[in-house]
């Protein structure tokens, strides 16, 4: 990954950690005086977001370590292994969210504020800017935890609109409703799990080498026919690591050629395939003979 990209990435986790902090403190303060556990929940996840976002900005700096004689490949592993950590903050907050909402369900307590409604509006359009702007940056730099980190922004966007229709409901009906904010709490942690898995089965076929990169074998074909020599290609197999494309490559070169001519047939497809295309990392280039030449 170029400098530029990893620059990318550590400013737009900083901007996470930045956003949640702030909500944290404006969700916490709302809910409390305005008494809405939705909204508590709300902070108790942004707070959590805080922490994820810390481990985010770890796992990108670490996983762009440069390559040493224990681990010739880099550290890119370091970020699927993050985003596990990132989803474990997610369900613990899942959790937290869902026993205190359960508790408060059967404990009498009073109606939310008018007010809390109008902290939340806002509140719930940036969240959603924010999950598109980190989204945004994270394909850019085809980053997993900054995925993840931009799937928080989503989830407490979700969270903050259960805990506003909660919290209409409880006003518009009043007295005997007040639960209705304790229930969109509820909901808000079944959400926040539901996204939990989504966050985590991407970053574990990361981790397995599962083949999820049809485009991208597409585009290596059609970069390695335009370099003189090679007259084809057969197994294509690609396995990512942090924001890094690993390549493994059967080329197919005319059966008649010298050992030296197709040694320098393959470092020209390896540097052609790097330039034109600088998400891959280490492209290993195995020699075909083809032996029924047009």
């Amino acid at each position: 990954m170029t400098t530029t990209n990893e620059q990318t990435a550590i400013k737009t986790t900083y901007f996470s950690i930045i956003g949640n902090a702030s909500l944290a403190i404006i969700k916490g303060l709302a809910g409390f005086f305005g008494n809405s556990y939705a909204l508590i929940a709300d902070a108790i996840e942004s707070t959590t977001d805080i922490f994820a976002s810390f481990l985010v900005l770890f796992g990108i700096k670490y996983a762009n370590r440069p390559a040493d004689k224990n681990h010739p490949y880099g550290h890119g592993r370091a970020e699927p292994l993050i985003t596990f950590l990132v989803v474990g903050f997610l369900i613990t907050s899942a959790t937290i969210i869902a026993y205190e909402s359960i508790k408060n369900i059967s404990t009498p307590h009073e109606l939310p504020k008018v007010w809390t409604l109008f902290i939340l509006t806002p509140l719930i359009i940036w969240k959603e800017v924010s999950f598109r702007l980190v989204m945004k940056k994270a394909k850019e730099t085809n980053s997993s935890s900054l995925k993840a980190d931009a799937w928080h922004h989503r989830s407490d966007a979700i969270t903050s609109v259960a805990a506003f229709m909660g919290i209409s409901i409880a006003l518009y009906f009043g007295k005997g409703y007040e639960t209705a904010d304790d229930w969109a709490a509820l909901f808000a942690s079944g959400f926040i799990l539901y996204n939990s898995y989504h966050i985590f089965r991407p970053a574990l076929g990361e981790i397995m080498d599962e083949h999820l990169y049809d485009d991208l074998v597409e585009e290596i074909r059609k970069v390695s026919l335009t370099v003189d020599g090679v007259v084809g290609t057969e197994k294509c197999f690609i396995r990512k690591a942090g924001m890094k494309y690993h390549v493994d490559l059967h080329a197919m070169v005319n059966a008649d050629i010298t050992v030296k001519h197709g040694h320098d047939i393959a470092h020209n497809l390896k540097d052609t395939l790097r330039n034109k295309i600088p998400e891959l990392g280490h492209v290993l280039i195995h020699i075909e003979p083809d032996v029924y030449p047009e």
